[in-house]
């Protein structure tokens, strides 16, 4: 995942590749219960903070180790830039939306995600649109309101806007995810690319700061632990493999195992924090694993 060589672009996802996604929407599922519990010593924009500077500084010291260039001179300063002030923005309005609405609102219209991708794609990425990845989306997305359906709020009052900026969220990891895809970002390292991201949330999280109500809440033994975990696994090695990933095989076909996350994320809810669990999780999990067999398995173009 080092070194300074142009990946190569694959045309379809592997078993291989499929695997490491099942791997890596787990872990972003245990990361939920590692953030919730990090909760009640830290604010969230305080953990975006934390977790960057921590996956940063191991990043910045792995490329060091590794001989991995960063500061070459690559012409990628203002497309990281822009992809890191996309990255800082996405979190950023998922933190503020998610004060404002019900956290499965807020994870239901975070991952929309794919959605965004396969639309961009198709007119920035040159992935068109097939009928078998968008009725396996499909699947994959009703597998999801499956699982959320009865949590959901609906409601127009108090809770619109937080609905509206995690739509947005999920708007912006899109297309920060494009920009890496068709800019000369998927042509440098993962870790540089993973370094602008940091960078971008870093900056992002000290502006809101000071309108953060409570950063420190309480010092304790788990939440810390918690904070390092998502710092050490989550950020510096589960992000690096994802953008190592994004830079060989199509956006719109990884980016559907992202539906997988917050499924993984209740079953790690049940399983670790006692959290109540019901059939709907194995509906969702049959939903979602046919739209991933149709999303991953090459089809024929739409006409047009």
């Amino acid at each position: 995942m080092s070194g300074g060589a142009v990946p190569v672009q694959r045309s379809s996802i592997d078993m291989t590749a499929a695997a490491l996604m099942v791997f890596l929407t787990f872990s972003w599922g245990v990361n939920y219960v590692a953030a919730k519990v990090s909760y009640s010593g830290f604010s969230p924009v305080v953990l975006s903070i934390g977790r960057s500077v921590i996956g940063g500084a191991l990043v910045l010291a792995w490329c060091r180790w590794r001989g991995v260039p960063l500061f070459r001179r690559d012409g990628t300063l203002g497309t990281g830039a822009l992809a890191g002030l996309l990255f800082g923005l996405e979190f950023l309005l998922l933190y503020v939306g998610l004060e404002r609405t019900t956290v499965a609102n807020n994870t239901l219209l975070v991952n929309t995600m794919p959605f965004w991708v396969l639309l961009l794609g198709h007119f920035l990425l040159g992935e068109r649109i097939t009928q078998r990845k968008l009725l396996g989306l499909t699947l994959a997305f009703a597998g999801l309101v499956a699982m959320f359906f009865d949590k959901l709020d609906g409601g127009m009052d108090g809770t619109l806007v937080g609905d509206l900026l995690s739509l947005l969220a999920g708007f912006f990891w899109a297309l920060s995810n494009v920009v890496i895809k068709r800019s000369n970002l998927a042509r440098i390292s993962a870790e540089k690319t993973l370094l602008y991201q940091l960078a971008g949330a870093i900056a992002v999280g000290l502006i809101a700061l000071p309108l953060d109500g409570t950063p420190i809440r309480t010092i304790s033994t788990l939440p810390v632990l918690a904070l390092l975990f998502q710092g050490v696994y989550i950020v510096a090695f589960s992000y690096v493999l994802w953008f190592w990933m994004l830079g060989r095989y199509p956006a719109s076909s990884l980016t559907s195992f992202v539906f997988l996350s917050p499924v993984f994320g209740v079953l790690c809810g049940a399983i670790f924090l006692g959290e109540p669990l019901d059939g709907r999780i194995f509906v969702a999990l049959a939903l979602i694993a046919a739209g991933l067999v149709l999303v991953s398995r090459p089809g024929r173009y739409l006409p047009g």
